[in-house]
């Protein structure tokens, strides 16, 4: 069988405006008020933009930007923690330390995780910090608000993402945005190989075509 390469490629970069907000509305807003509180957490599900709004406060932080619990480093302005419920002993002592210094000195730290943090399965002192300020829970998008990100996007590419292709992806495939997208981008890079236009066919052949060169030989 043909094998065709399929570009995985970056996105745009997060930033505030390209995120959906759907039900987090007041999550976005929190986050772009200045100056933002001593402690903020955000919790949800894989999907809920939890990354992409760190990521995108990153990118509108002025001054140096600690990321992941790291040594403390004069000048940080911000320090953002993610993936809080996996961090092993290291890191969970690693993040109290930056919370202790950045408090110190005045610096906010946010943070994000998968459960809120009294469910944290991390040292009590710690999970005393992620929650000492608002927690924000975060929302999968709908399916419609999910469809609609999904159709600006493609619009960005100059793809005529039609009805009955975005059902089938909705009603088939894991519903949290960074996978849509990837499968996305994906299906852009298949259709334009096969210079044929994105259709449900089309995304069928290019996911067969994926199974069959993931098999083993």
């Amino acid at each position: 069988m043909r094998q065709i390469p399929l570009r995985i490629g970056p996105g745009p970069a997060p930033t505030f405006e390209n995120y959906a907000p759907g039900g987090n509305a007041a999550a976005l807003a929190a986050l772009r008020v200045r100056p933002l509180p001593p402690s903020l957490y955000l919790w949800g599900p894989a999907g809920a933009g939890k990354t992409h709004l760190l990521r995108a406060l990153a990118a509108a932080a002025e001054g140096r930007v600690l990321a992941g619990p790291v040594a403390w480093e004069e000048g940080a302005g911000l320090v953002l923690l993610d993936g809080c419920e996996g961090y092993d002993a290291a890191r969970q002592h690693a993040a109290f330390a930056l919370y202790v210094e950045a408090a110190t000195v005045g610096v906010p730290v946010v943070a994000a995780g998968r459960l809120p943090p009294v469910d944290l399965p991390l040292r009590e002192d710690l999970r005393t910090r992620l929650g000492s300020g608002p927690v924000f829970a975060l929302q999968p998008l709908s399916d419609d608000d999910t469809a609609a990100v999904l159709r600006r996007e493609a619009a960005r590419r100059g793809i005529a993402l039609a009805d009955e292709v975005l059902a089938y992806l909705l009603t088939r495939y894991a519903r949290d945005l960074g996978s849509l997208m990837g499968l996305l981008d994906a299906l852009d890079a298949f259709s334009l190989a096969e210079k044929r236009a994105v259709t449900v066919p089309l995304l069928k052949k290019m996911l067969a075509e994926q199974a069959a060169h993931d098999l083993p030989a």
